[in-house]
């Protein structure tokens, strides 16, 4: 007998123990919910406000956990119209460089000033890179595909005579002579990855010590805040160093949730990274960052965020004082779900003189927010390679109505080109912008 017939066959003191039973177990599972519930409102609560300084003079307020109800508001792509463009500060013009392309997610500037983008989502991926090669008074770039056959490129690199591809699964090197249009040899894997991961956490970025004799490689978390288990995040939320051929690897920093952007800031010798913070605690925490990297510095993830902050989802046994104790102090907060995943200082001369140095990093966009968040390029001013002040919005426009998850693009990389202008991937909008400043 199955269902009702199975039910009734019972008997009536056999259906009333049932009936018993089914109300004790309900009855059961909401006094543990009623438990969980308390314990994360206690939590919050031996947790106030905090204000942390940081070294851009920055002050960043951090509410409680769980001040706000964690949601769910994915953005929907309505795509560019006719005619419309981000919108930079006065004094700049925005123009396509590219359209017409399938998710343009990364950039990269050749030595001979052609750029590169990387193709690639978490889902129905292109998996190519192309090349685009500039042409004289403004005309639109020549594209050719310049390597195919990937699996979810992200970060690109020339070092020597090698190009280096940064794929979800691994690190690949292939044969490469400035100015070829295209890769045409085998390639080989020098260092394995972790696949997969949370949400987005697929992207690989890749940047080379100025002197060339190291590699750093970025490989974001597997999870939120590591609900899975900690031994499910071997290699992962960390900057790995290994040596050109891929020997030598270790652990250059840990404790990065997501570290995707990857930049050395001009006239110093200090990595600096852009980072993506945990989700579900609420509205506003926790802030993304950017932030100077420290040999074997960490950063807080699972356990802390923003410096020394426990995460209160962390089990009391699983839980790690002494790494909390040395959890560094992001330089600077860009906003919490904001997505903060392009990064490139400004080396070019065309901008103003306030630009010179500064770092842009491109804001993806938030998912984990009531009101949409990010979705625009912002600019961090630097002074003798540390910053000098809070992030400020340099391109927007991409969201079609603020009040709403409606968006026209989403910016993700962002590149320096050799006459100063500054390039930015749109991969939704499929576009990559040209700002240049107007020197009419």
């Amino acid at each position: 007998m199955t269902g009702w017939s199975a039910f009734c066959g019972y008997g009536s003191m056999g259906r009333k123990y049932i009936i018993l039973l089914i109300i004790a177990l309900t009855t059961a599972c909401k006094g543990r919910e009623k438990q969980q519930q308390q314990e994360v409102d206690s939590a919050a609560a031996r947790q106030p406000a905090v204000v942390d300084s940081t070294a851009s003079g920055q002050a960043v307020k951090l509410p409680p956990p769980f001040a706000t109800r964690s949601v769910k508001n994915h953005p929907k792509v309505a795509g560019w119209p006719p005619g419309k463009t981000p919108v930079a500060p006065k004094g700049f013009v925005v123009e396509k460089f590219a359209d017409g392309l399938k998710s343009p997610r990364w950039l990269y500037v050749l030595p001979n000033g052609d750029v590169l983008a990387a193709l690639a989502d978490k889902s129905k991926s292109p998996n190519m890179i192309v090349l685009f090669h500039l042409t004289e008074g403004g005309a639109a770039p020549r594209k050719d595909i310049f390597l195919s056959h990937l699996n979810q490129p992200f970060g690109m690199l020339v070092l020597g005579e090698h190009f280096y591809v940064a794929n979800t699964d691994g690190v690949w090197r292939y044969p490469y002579r400035n100015g070829q249009s295209k890769i045409a040899g085998p390639g080989e894997s020098i260092l394995p990855l972790p696949e997969a991961g949370y949400n987005n956490h697929w992207t690989r970025n890749i940047i080379s010590k100025a002197d060339g004799s190291k590699l750093y490689v970025t490989v974001g978390s597997g999870s939120n805040n590591a609900e899975h288990g900690i031994e499910y995040e071997k290699l992962r939320a960390n900057i790995l160093e290994c040596n050109p051929d891929g020997s030598g690897m270790r652990v250059y920093a840990s404790g990065l949730r997501n570290p995707i952007g990857l930049a050395w800031a001009p006239g110093a010798t200090m990595l600096w990274a852009a980072v993506n913070e945990r989700d579900e605690l609420g509205d506003d925490l926790v802030p993304d960052y950017l932030t100077h990297v420290e040999d074997s510095g960490f950063y807080g993830w699972p356990y802390a965020y923003f410096g020394q902050n426990v995460d209160p989802r962390i089990p009391a046994d699983k839980q790690k004082p002494e790494l909390v104790k040395r959890s560094i102090v992001p330089d600077v907060a860009l906003g919490a779900h904001t997505a903060s995943i392009g990064l490139a200082f400004y080396t070019g001369k065309s901008f103003p003189a306030r630009y010179q140095g500064g770092a842009f990093v491109g804001q993806h966009g938030s998912w984990n927010r009531s009101v949409p968040a990010g979705y625009k390029v912002v600019f961090v001013p630097f002074r003798n390679g540390k910053p000098s002040g809070p992030p400020e919005e340099f391109l927007t426009g991409f969201m079609a109505d603020p009040t709403k998850p409606e968006v026209y693009g989403r910016p993700v990389g962002v590149a320096v080109l050799p006459d100063g202008s500054l390039l930015v991937a749109d991969d939704a909008g499929g576009v990559i912008w040209r700002v240049r400043a107007d020197n009419k």
